[in-house]
Order: C-alpha cells, then structure tokens, then sequence
C-alpha cells in the first residue's frame, strides 16, 4: 500500500509500548469514547486480538447498549479486530497480517475522523506497522523506572540520562522514516499511568526523568492517569467515566471522579488541541440546559 497516496481522512491515532500491563487499552477505549462525546466520528482496530481487552472492552459496551436499549444515547464506534496470522512462513504470516492491517486501515480512515489502534505489548510485525502508520503515538508509561527502561538508558547512581533505550529508538527510526521517506509529521505524547497518590521520592523522580526526556527524544509528556479505582471497575458494562450521569456537567461528581475526568480531557487534548476548546463549548452547553 501506498501511503503518500493513500485516500484517507481519518486521524490514526496509535496506543503503543512494547511493555504489557501499561494501561494502553483501558486508555484508548478512553480516548475513543471522548473523541466520540465530542462530536467526533471514530473508527478503532485492535491489533492484540488474542489477549483481546480492547475489543472484549467495546463487546461488553455493545451487550449493555442491546441490553437497556440505550436510553442515554452511549456512543460506539466502528470496530475491527485483527488477530496474528498462523500461516507457517514468515513471509506468509507477514503478508497476511499486513492486507488483513491495510484493509483495515483504508476502510477505517475512509468512514471516520480518527481511528484509534490498540496494539500488543510486544514487538511484533502488526506492532511495527501501527507504529509506521500513526499519526499521532501515545505511550502509556507504569509510574516504575521498570517502563522508563524501555524509553531510556539511565544511570542508576545518578539518574543521569545516557541515551535513548530500546523502544525509544524504535520510535525514533519510525518518525525519521516518515518525515524522509514520506513528507509526514508524527506526534508522540508519552502519559503515566497508574500514578501513585503518595508523594514518594521514586514519583518526584520520574516526574522529572520524564520531563527531561520530553526535551531530549521530542515527545510530549502529560501526567496521565493516577491510579484509580474508575478506570477499570466499569470494564463489565463497557463504559467509562465519560458515560456517568453528569460526567459532562460536572454535577454529582466526586472530586476524585472530577479529577479523573480532567485527566481524560488532558489526554484528548494532547491527541488532538482543538479538542479541549469544543469539550469547553460542550461543557457551557450541558450546564445550560441543565
């Protein structure tokens, strides 16, 4: 596939990070549903099919949609699953997974303003290709210098910054490749997650290692998700906090439930800027007529 001549329109917005257990689906399905209260329309593809939390996320939001009849108008998205192929060559494997991937992709983008791909927690051929393919990368880091190992090499005495790591310098040959191949911009926003409420001293250096960092490999860095209860405890029913009763207004919200919400505006934000201007214009709506 030609991607300089590619005929599409949508956003490919990429959850990447070659760790598992980061949190990329519980943020994706976050982004997506936001993007999709803003008006906006939204295609996503989930690349980790075999482990599946993506797409079992939204087959959970379908079943209580079909199930309450869908009072409250929750929105979806147009989904697609692509599963690793078992085909016995390399060469075999590979072309498979990359026409089952362009399908994907070309069908995706046509019909939707933003398609927003979960991808594994390993690097893999699908991994490789969404990375190449996206727009704009968002990295969910674990607040542990065990993630950042993967994006820096750091010295352990003096948490001086030695030089990029592993999957830093992956991304790197992507963006390089894009831009000199391809004439394409690549944005990279690196969030925590699963931040610890405790003010400890491995948090306030993280903090600054990521800031440090932001500079250094040219992402932007955003604080991401604490850890939170909110995030994970409606998977079953297939909504998030942005589907609750008044999560537009802000009107029977706890100050934690507040404050999450603010960090999925955060996330949004940092995807695509104008976001935060039309969540702002929904918002002054919502609380008018309410």
């Amino acid at each position: 596939m030609d991607i300089a001549n590619a005929n599409t329109v949508g956003h490919i917005v990429v959850f990447g990070n070659e760790k598992g257990g980061c949190g990329k689906s519980t943020a994706a399905m976050h982004a997506t549903v936001a993007l999709l209260r803003l008006g906006y329309k939204v295609g996503t593809i989930d690349l980790d099919a075999r482990q599946g939390t993506f797409t079992r996320y939204l087959a959970n939001r379908f079943q209580t949609i079909m199930r309450d009849g869908n009072p409250d108008g929750i929105p979806m998205p147009t989904h697609m699953p692509i599963r690793r192929s078992e085909a016995v060559s390399l060469k075999e494997k590979q072309d498979e997974e990359s026409a089952f991937f362009f399908m994907a992709l070309e069908e995706q983008t046509r019909e939707n303003d933003f398609v927003v791909i979960d991808t594994p927690g390993a690097d893999s051929h699908l991994n490789r290709l969404a990375h190449r393919f996206a727009d704009t990368l968002v990295t969910p880091v674990n607040d542990s210098m065990v993630d950042l190992d993967l994006l820096a090499d750091i010295d352990p005495v003096t948490l001086a910054v030695r030089g990029p790591s592993t999957y830093a310098k992956a991304v790197m040959a992507v963006r390089a490749s894009r831009k000199t191949e391809l004439g394409l911009g690549f944005r990279w926003v690196v969030m925590r997650n699963r931040i610890n409420p405790i003010n400890l001293k491995s948090k306030r250096d993280i903090e600054t290692l990521l800031q440090d960092l932001s500079a250094k490999f040219d992402f932007k860095y955003i604080p991401g998700f604490s850890e939170r209860i909110i995030f994970r405890d409606m998977f079953l029913k297939g909504l998030t906090l942005l589907d609750m009763q008044g999560a537009e207004t802000g009107k029977g919200l706890s100050m934690s439930q507040l404050a999450a919400r603010q960090e999925v505006r955060l996330l949004v934000h940092a995807i695509v800027p104008e976001a935060m201007r039309l969540s702002l214009m929904i918002q002054k709506k919502a609380q008018k007529v309410a």
